[in-house]
């Protein structure tokens, strides 16, 4: 296995069970509930809470594996090194490449969610502003980026409780709404799971920081679940709350569903708070998010498939500065002239070719058939939803994968 500091200094292990534990709800949070429910009900219609259930299960599967192996493998690149390490080169780089560019694209779709809400006719310039300043942040260290994202997870947490509290004592609020269904059938369920995932996608954040996370096999194992557990329930909160106030059509036809929903509850003075708790999560979700693709990015520039400058970590800060700077530029390029929708599936598409690598590296593990179970179920759930996405999303995802598979070959052709 390549060795922390082979290109390089090692990282710092400052991040605990509780930074951890925030570094996974800071990246869900502010990507679930302020971009992936009004998208997820377009899609499922009657069925979003069963979506809900399918991307909760398969995200399940997903952290048992990824909690697993990065325990086995405590370094920076999350997948990236596990596929390396199980199944071999090509297929740790597949993952890696797959979430670099899902991952970016997250990105710049929390950035323009953060641009729209506190400024709708600026939008993309408060987008690359937003970058610009988090980058600096994350480049001075991780343990400043852990007690941000503590501080703006605190924060939604709260703004999201108040959502809840005022849609469901609110008068209009209808219980009957709730009331699981299949109108666009098992196929629209499917895709609004697999446009769910991208809301539950952070849990393993931790995972690609696994060189500095302290005690990593005791840590990540028991941060990565308690994220998705403490994500599953307020996202299951907020739904039903939406629902029950907008109804599953408002719900899928609303801009900015949670400021609609605590408008159609009657509290409009609540209205500027949500937008507030929106761009904060946002904030949140991004910074977190740029600190995970610059540490793939790290671990692919110490293998040689990405630029070896890119593998330079800062001799005080202990940061990939110059992984740091590169993803934070590209994202602002992308803010600047992007959208948000269009990012949500394109992203899930590669998380979850990323997710489906890292189920068939734990696959091999263990020989034993209940080890091997919640991996299957993973592998298989992975592609199910990936396939499922609106098809402008698995076309383009499937295109940016071959262009990696491309670059691969005439990397190894060459070399």
């Amino acid at each position: 296995m390549t060795q922390p500091g082979a290109s390089g200094a090692s990282l710092r292990r400052a991040l605990g069970v509780r930074d951890a534990v925030v570094i996974g709800l800071g990246s869900m949070v502010g990507a679930g509930v302020f971009a992936a429910l009004g998208p997820a009900a377009r899609a499922a219609g009657s069925g979003l809470f069963l979506a809900l259930a399918v991307a909760a299960v398969v995200a399940y599967c997903n952290a048992m594996a990824s909690a697993r192996l990065a325990a086995r493998y405590p370094v920076s690149g999350g997948t990236y090194v596990y596929g390396r390490e199980r199944l071999g080169p090509f297929w740790g780089y597949l993952a890696g490449w797959a979430f670099v560019v899902g991952k970016t694209a997250s990105c710049a779709a929390m950035a323009l969610t953060v641009g729209t809400y506190v400024w709708p006719g600026q939008a993309h310039a408060v987008a690359v502003a937003a970058v610009v300043a988090l980058t600096a942040v994350n480049c001075l260290g991780v343990e400043r980026s852990a007690r941000l994202t503590r501080m703006a997870v605190a924060v939604v947490l709260g703004v999201l409780a108040a959502v809840v509290v005022a849609c469901a004592g609110s008068g209009d609020a209808e219980g009957g709404r709730l009331a699981p269904g299949l109108s666009e059938g098992v196929s629209g369920v499917l895709s609004g799971a697999g446009l769910l995932f991208f809301a539950f996608a952070g849990y393993a954040r931790v995972a690609t920081l696994g060189e500095e996370v302290r005690d990593p096999a005791r840590t990540i194992p028991r941060a990565i679940p308690v994220a998705l557990g403490i994500a599953l329930v307020v996202y299951a909160a907020v739904a039903a709350a939406a629902v029950a106030a907008l109804g599953v059509d408002g719900l899928a036809a609303a801009a900015a569903p949670l400021a609609d929903a605590v408008r159609a509850a009657g509290v409009e003075g609540l209205v500027p708070v949500v937008r507030a708790g929106a761009a904060v999560a946002a904030l949140g979700s991004l910074l977190a998010l740029v600190l995970g693709v610059s540490r793939t990015t790290l671990a692919m520039a110490r293998d040689g498939h990405l630029p070896g400058a890119l593998a330079a970590v800062h001799p005080r800060f202990r940061v990939p500065v110059r992984a740091e700077l590169a993803v934070g530029a590209v994202v602002a390029v992308m803010a600047a002239v992007g959208d948000v929708r269009g990012a949500i599936g394109f992203s899930s598409f590669g998380v979850l070719v990323y997710y489906a690598i890292a189920n068939a590296s734990a696959w091999t593990l263990s020989p034993a058939p209940r080890a091997r179970a919640l991996p299957a179920l993973g592998a298989v759930g992975c592609v199910a939803l990936a396939c499922a996405l609106p098809v402008t999303s698995v076309v383009a995802g499937a295109g940016v994968l071959a262009v990696g598979v491309l670059a691969y070959g005439v990397r190894k052709r060459v070399a």
